[in-house]
């Protein structure tokens, strides 16, 4: 076979790929990722809703966070049974039997209501808990989630349950996935596409992470005050809207910080420089905002709180690009001198 052969491979390495299949044959290698795919989601989908309590304690751990960056304030609750209400926020003025402070953190008093009788006649009385345990004091503005219907309760532990079994079996189907996909690439596509997957799992667990341990309750904290200052009562909320909610925002953030490697990846083809994302700046400003309006719920708090980190997220990029565009001018002069 001569070197000018159309059959013969200039460059073995780029060629080296999986064996041509047919149409047929990648459609059947689909299929058995897609069922070996939901066979996992299936599996982790059972065992979710056996512990679909559990997962509600995740999603409902932002809630008791709404006094992120606030001062700490007294407050007092009260059980009657097992019903608890409160807390509410009090002064030493409005309730004289507040436990002292602690290491100048205000008190979060929990009173038990019960009732004796004195001289014959029922009285109410109160007796105060034992405090709770730093990693389980709460929030002093406390929403409650309701079920406004009778099937609510089943169709939220089943939205609850899915949304973790995505989650949890995400390994497995992503894997399955790309061993769909990657058998089609040779070595150095293979080798290149790696590390912009590694970056981009880094950005969605960044995001979420952001988002749930800063962003969320800041946004649920607004949402709260917007209402009570309508007048309308903010601390009720229907379980199944809440869920929608959280889960819409925690993934549009993971997607939107993928919005890096997007504007690096045109950087590292040509197709911008350093000085056109300068230029550009103001674009992406708009930008930032519409993926906040389309990735994130229909409201003005959480599109903000999307914009923001992303407008930071592009700043970033900019530094990236000049880092870049540096290294290949040194490169090139220590190639000429």
């Amino acid at each position: 076979m001569s070197a000018t052969d159309p059959e013969t491979p200039s460059d073995p390495v780029a060629h080296e790929a999986g064996a041509t299949k047919s149409f047929w044959a990648h459609l059947n290698d689909l299929r058995i990722a897609v069922v070996r795919s939901a066979i996992a989601v299936g599996i982790t989908l059972v065992l979710c809703l056996l512990l679909v309590n559990k997962l509600m304690v995740v999603l409902e751990y932002p809630l008791h966070r709404l006094d992120l960056l606030e001062k700490p304030k007294a407050t007092v609750a009260f059980k009657v049974g097992e019903q608890r209400f409160g807390p509410y926020i009090v002064s030493r003025d409005q309730f004289a039997g507040l436990p002292p402070d602690e290491n100048g953190i205000p008190p979060h008093a929990v009173y038990q209501v019960g009732a004796a009788t004195i001289g014959g006649e029922p009285v109410a009385t109160l007796k105060l808990l034992p405090p709770p345990q730093p990693s389980a004091v709460e929030s002093s503005l406390q929403v409650r989630l309701l079920n406004l219907s009778p099937q609510e309760g089943f169709l939220v532990a089943f939205r609850v349950a899915l949304y973790g079994a995505l989650i949890l079996s995400s390994p497995f189907w992503i894997w399955n996935l790309l061993g769909f996909i990657l058998p089609a690439l040779n070595r150095r596509e293979r080798e290149a596409i790696f590390p912009w997957l590694a970056w981009g799992a880094v950005l969605f667990m960044t995001g979420v992470a952001a988002t749930y341990f800063f962003l969320l309750p800041l946004a649920l904290r607004a949402a709260v005050m917007y209402s009570e200052w309508f007048g309308f009562v903010g601390t009720e909320w229907r379980a199944e809207e809440y869920i929608g909610f959280t889960c819409k925002f925690l993934l549009g953030m993971g997607i939107g910080f993928q919005f890096p490697l997007v504007v690096l990846f045109l950087v590292k083809i040509g197709v911008l420089t350093h000085h056109d994302l300068a230029k550009y700046r103001r674009h992406a400003i708009i930008v930032s905002f519409i993926l906040g309006m389309v990735l994130t719920t229909p409201e003005v708090i959480t599109q903000v709180a999307m914009a923001v980190p992303l407008c930071l997220l592009y700043e970033t990029c900019i530094w990236i690009a000049w880092y870049w565009d540096w290294k290949k001018r040194r490169a090139a002069r220590a190639r000429q001198g």
